[in-house]
């Protein structure tokens, strides 16, 4: 007996015989189109919530700087004691969706119903998987609805990530080929083409895996066939675009109460109505609640010029002061954190918004997800949904996968990536691959890489997808988590005692000191003491800002995956635990 929602299935009445209100029989929830909807709302739950995208980026990725050093890559500071990721209320969320296929089988339901609805279960089950798989690597595959009888299974060993992720991609298929929704306006829900969506980025990541983290290239060929197969299959749909139209295009799809249906696939969408919002505003803007996350330097030099050229390029690039190096570049940059001409509105007024140094340590300071209206930001108050999945990583993950394939051709550059930067305004460059790989991502990211597209296609990637929760996945595909290392730097500081106006509009707005701050201070400027031990400048007394360089962190190669946790492993022994952890 299934339980639901009180009085989901049935209404109050005094007839003493009927089943409970808070109770359905398997007849009534496998009987009937209503009751398999019903039960299958409750996966949902397994995919990201409104508020993970964003912080998952904020948490842990190589592009950004927060408050404290992350305990993950803390000196020898985390252990299997820390991870609790292995709780029965998770594994329960596989115990439904195998109840679910093994009785969704009632003969008064059409088999396409039923089988359309197992599709679904097969779908959310894949990416229980593919989670898990990123985490842990080898997790035991549990493709049956548990008892307490099953002490067998219960207690078994892990199975093989590769034989994990066979089944993965047979789920992904099945749901490919039966799940009969293709459109939903409200883009809160799995269709066919977000399952083809899914398995165009679990491909992907399997593909890359197995090249670069098991030098597997026959393998790793099969699953990147399959990853671009299932992006082409989107992008011939004709179902999905780019959201383009003017320099906002690419930040009002962060923004918008509704998701840009023409681009944005899946979103964890919010309602006034049911009380669902998402506290973007107040996670990005505070010193306290949040973890102060802003970009660093090496990030940022990453965004082309708005004719096509690297900024890197340019000589002198790394001294050149904050207002100056935000000007003339990929659109983009100036949608992702707080530039020169960027405002917000307090009490009804529109106030110039520089990077505000109580919040910010290296001066970029994100916008992405934040509402302009500061109301938003002391508490979970931001009506703008979140997205889960958009066209755009549909088309990056086709490109690399091609170009990963060798089959990547000018005409599927200019479709994809061209695409992407002619959206975020840039001219040049964006109808042909380029000839010559970028000696900045070569020596700063990728020093394995000699492709020049592929750069670029990675470039692109870190851009566009920027606090949208991709990119430890990416550091751990592509084997470089290394870069979570990377130094917090932040602008360039010339002098210190020296009056800076970050936003060009007259006004001083930051100054730096060592020692005591001045006596007659300037209404409206932060000052701020870079004497270190947290804050300092690269060059003394001058530089790059740089934050927290005296905490040490580590890296090795065993943390691809995490621990099991100890408490799991108490409980069954045979998991083991993965390599090296503690």
């Amino acid at each position: 007996m299934m339980l639901l929602t009180a009085g989901a299935l049935a209404s109050c009445t005094k007839n003493l015989d009927q089943t409970p209100q808070s109770t359905a029989t398997e007849a009534s929830v496998f009987g009937s189109q209503t009751g398999l909807a019903l039960y299958s709302n409750s996966f949902y739950n397994i995919l990201p919530d409104i508020k993970t995208p964003f912080r998952t980026d904020c948490n842990l990725s190589d592009y950004g700087a927060v408050s404290s050093v992350p305990l993950y890559i803390q000196q020898g500071a985390y252990t299997s004691l820390n991870n609790n990721d292995w709780t029965t209320s998770i594994w329960g969320d596989l115990r439904s969706i195998n109840y679910f296929i093994a009785h969704c089988d009632n003969p008064g339901v059409p088999a396409s119903v039923n089988a359309n609805y197992i599709g679904l279960a097969k779908f959310f089950r894949a990416y229980f998987y593919y989670r898990k798989v990123v985490e842990y690597g080898d997790v035991p595959w549990i493709g049956k609805a548990l008892d307490v009888s099953d002490t067998t299974i219960l207690y078994a060993s892990r199975t093989p990530r590769n034989v994990v992720m066979d089944s993965v991609l047979a789920d992904l298929d099945y749901a490919i080929a039966h799940i009969t929704a293709t459109n939903d306006p409200t883009r809160s829900t799995i269709t066919r083409w977000v399952a083809y969506g899914m398995k165009s980025r679990i491909c992907l990541f399997e593909g890359t895996y197995r090249e670069y983290q098991e030098q597997d290239k026959a393998s790793a060929t099969t699953w990147l066939q399959q990853a671009a197969a299932a992006a082409k299959a989107v992008m011939d749909s004709a179902g999905f675009s780019l959201n383009t139209g003017g320099n906002m295009a690419y930040r009002n799809l962060f923004i918008s109460p509704t998701p840009l249906t023409n681009e944005v696939m899946l979103a964890d969408v919010t309602s006034t109505s049911l009380g669902v919002y998402t506290d973007a505003n107040w996670y990005l803007t505070s010193a306290t609640y949040g973890p102060r996350f802003n970009f660093i330097r090496t990030f940022i030099n990453t965004y082309l010029n708005i004719d096509g050229t690297r900024f890197t390029d340019i000589p002198g690039h790394d001294t050149i002061s904050f207002p100056n190096e935000t000007k003339n570049r990929d659109w983009r940059l100036q949608q992702t954190i707080r530039t020169p001409g960027y405002t917000r509105i307090s009490s009804g007024n529109v106030v110039p918004s520089p990077p505000v140094f109580s919040y910010t340590y290296t001066g970029y300071q994100p916008i992405k997800w934040v509402l302009d209206d500061m109301v938003n930001d002391n508490g979970a108050t931001n009506t703008n949904s979140i997205c889960l999945m958009r066209y755009a990583e549909i088309l990056l993950n086709y490109a690399e996968a091609s170009e990963e394939l060798g089959t990547f051709a000018d005409a599927d550059w200019n479709k994809t990536i061209g695409a992407l930067r002619a959206r975020a305004g840039i001219t040049g460059g964006i109808n042909t691959k380029p000839a010559v790989a970028d000696p900045y991502l070569q020596a700063h990211y990728f020093p394995d890489i000699t492709d020049a597209t592929l750069l670029e296609i990675r470039r692109e990637r870190g851009i566009e997808l920027a606090l949208e929760g991709f990119r430890l996945d990416d550091l751990i595909r592509w084997k470089h988590g290394e870069l979570l290392l990377n130094t917090w730097n932040g602008f360039y500081v010339p002098a210190l005692n020296t009056l800076m106006d970050l936003n060009a509009d007259g006004k001083p707005d930051v100054y730096f000191y060592q020692g005591s701050a001045p006596a007659n201070k300037v209404s409206g400027v932060t000052y701020v003491n870079v004497s270190g031990p947290g804050l300092t400048l690269s060059s003394g007394t001058y530089g790059e800002l740089h934050w927290l360089d005296n905490v040490p962190r580590q890296w090795f190669d065993w943390m691809y995956v995490n621990p099991i946790p100890y408490s799991a492993l108490e409980l069954n022994p045979k998991l083991q635990q993965n390599p090296n952890w503690q």
